[in-house]
């Protein structure tokens, strides 16, 4: 007990007198001190005592899906940064192999009497049972979810009008992606293009499958090659699937994040293709030192910030007692032009040229 109240001290800036009649409920000490002793608590691992269990701390999960993506960190910094300036303190949990699951993470927040949860990632309908009848405010940043097959939420909470089930999600609109990507490459005379993007259960990359078909269809069939392919997002994912994809003669390549697209861009090397010679790839997020790739990447760079203080926003009005808004909130992403795409060139007539060069 006695160490529990100097660590808990030590972290808040008080004496173990002020945390001792925080835990035993005295009076004498103000509500923002209160607030800090119990969030200490709650952060050093500590059990409340019983009469305190009820009250929420002001805590805020926020869960990632990995680290390895240099987009997740980026989210995080900025999420976690807008929840220090209103007093609260984030909890980062990170799905990592032979760690803990999703669901555990749910379980601990909740155990915590976190204030709310923020989601970087998918979630599944019985975790959302979960939260939803806690009562816990959450919102999905960049986790496209659609749970209009869950099952019916307790009554304090009904589906809004039309039937679906869901929380405030803040997203990139993923169509408007797509066809900045496809004009892109069509206007540099590709007409083989195709679409690299996730797992074929990933939301936000069936979005992306949809608004290709969408555009591929607008052309009608004119003898071009497109063609879709899945992968795990990760370099090595992206190598495996790009090269099939350029071995079937795409020359103009989408992908569903810049980490695929840095994948692709090996996969061309080991085929012996150039990029942007023979091959165009354009990647997605626009994450750090895309910049500095060889070649620069040519990718569609999220609005991190605007998306991270909405998400931010929509969970603290939450937080404060207002209805959620299970609506999600679309976000413009911006192409930006490097050196990865260029135009297509056509290998006949470049020979031709060689050769009529060469006076042969």
């Amino acid at each position: 007990m006695t160490r529990r109240l100097a660590e808990v001290a030590k972290r808040v800036g008080v004496s173990e007198a002020t945390v001792s009649r925080v835990l035993n409920g005295k009076p004498g000490v103000s509500d923002s001190t209160r607030q800090s002793v119990l969030t200490a608590l709650d952060v050093l691992g500590y059990e409340r005592p019983t009469q305190l269990r009820g009250v929420r701390a002001r805590l805020v999960g926020l869960v990632l899906p990995e680290l390895q993506n240099p987009i997740f960190p980026a989210l995080a910094e900025v999420v976690g940064g807008a929840l220090v300036q209103l007093g609260f303190t984030p909890v980062l949990c990170t799905r990592t192999a032979g760690g803990l699951t999703e669901a555990e993470y749910v379980t601990m927040l909740l155990d915590q009497q976190v204030s709310g949860v923020v989601f970087c990632g998918g979630l599944s309908s019985d975790e959302y049972q979960q939260l939803l009848g806690r009562g816990v405010p959450v919102v999905l940043l960049n986790a496209a979810v659609d749970f209009a097959g869950a099952r019916p939420a307790p009554p304090a909470y009904a589906p809004p009008p039309g039937g679906r089930l869901g929380f405030p999600q803040v997203s990139t609109d993923d169509t408007s992606a797509v066809e900045q990507a496809f004009a892109h490459l069509t206007s540099l005379g590709h007409q083989n293009i195709g679409l690299l993007v996730g797992p074929d259960d990933h939301t936000p990359s069936q979005r992306k499958i949809a608004a290709f078909k969408s555009m591929t269809s607008r052309l009608g069939q004119r003898g071009e090659i497109h063609r879709i392919g899945h992968a795990l997002f990760s370099f090595e994912g992206g190598q495996a699937v790009a090269s099939e994809l350029f071995q079937a003669g795409i020359t103009g390549l989408i992908c569903g994040s810049d980490i695929l697209a840095l994948g692709a861009i090996r996969a061309a090397r080991r085929l012996r293709l150039t990029v942007p010679g023979d091959v165009s790839v354009v990647g997605y997020d626009d994450s750090a030192f895309m910049n500095y790739t060889d070649p620069p990447l040519t990718t569609l760079r999220q609005p991190i910030e605007a998306m991270s203080k909405a998400a931010v926003t929509l969970l603290v009005n939450q937080i404060q007692g207002n209805a959620p808004t299970p609506k999600e909130l679309l976000h413009e992403p911006e192409l930006v032009v490097r050196g990865s795409t260029g135009p297509r060139t056509d290998p006949v007539r470049e020979a031709e040229e060689l050769t009529r060069r060469a006076g042969v």
